[in-house]
């Protein structure tokens, strides 16, 4: 077992962290914030795929694109933005964290903010699709603002937001965020969407890293 290999290891680390993660009622945890921690670990593998597809040209790669951007769309932000907005800023606040001018209000502006370079990325690959290679180049300009701006907005909730959270969230309501979290998926997304979305990453980091 000592002579895996460095790729066997990482395949191993990879699958034992998507089976802790694939749906809320799962979550090893009894924190909400560790929930949304792990899965911002799933979102930076994507956000590496990524970055390597603005490596190659657009025209040859849709596939994997509309795949990375259907990931974001539904499991980035529909799935985990919209468990932070809907279900742990507002528990925050009733906890004495301020919207207006405070870190929640920030993290909102940034979420709203992704949401145009994801829209401007949908249009420009529409566009792409259908023969306008000049696109190419909104596409890219984009998806790297788009990669500078999670990956900072990432950092800023693992090392300072939900440190707050915990601060202030006792244990027995973090657990009920984790019930809120797993309502807010069926009712939003629908049954098995971690799965699917877990499944969708693995497929794009294979397929950008051999394409």
């Amino acid at each position: 077992m000592e002579n895996r290999t460095a790729a066997e290891k990482l395949s191993c680390a990879q699958s034992a962290h998507e089976a802790k993660i694939t749906a809320c009622r799962q979550h090893p945890s009894d924190k909400a914030t560790a929930l949304l921690s792990d899965e911002h670990r799933v979102i930076e593998r994507v956000l590496a795929a990524v970055e390597r597809l603005v490596q190659k040209p657009a025209g040859a790669s849709i596939e994997p694109w509309k795949k990375a951007l259907d990931f974001i769309r539904h499991f980035a932000d529909q799935c985990h933005h919209i468990k932070e907005e809907k279900v742990l800023f507002p528990a925050m606040e009733a906890h004495g964290i301020p919207n207006e001018g405070g870190p929640i209000g920030m993290m909102l502006l940034e979420h709203e903010e992704g949401r145009s370079y994801v829209r401007a990325m949908f249009d420009a690959l529409g566009k792409i699709e259908a023969g306008e290679q000049a696109t190419q180049a909104v596409l890219f300009d984009n998806a790297k603002q788009y990669l500078r701006l999670l990956r900072e907005h990432i950092q800023k909730e693992d090392d300072i937001l939900f440190r707050m959270a915990d601060e202030v969230i006792p244990a027995d309501e973090q657990r009920q965020l984790l019930k809120d979290f797993e309502t807010h998926e069926a009712e939003e997304m629908g049954l098995e969407v971690h799965d699917k979305y877990l499944k969708i990453a693995a497929e794009l980091e294979a397929t950008t890293r051999t394409s």
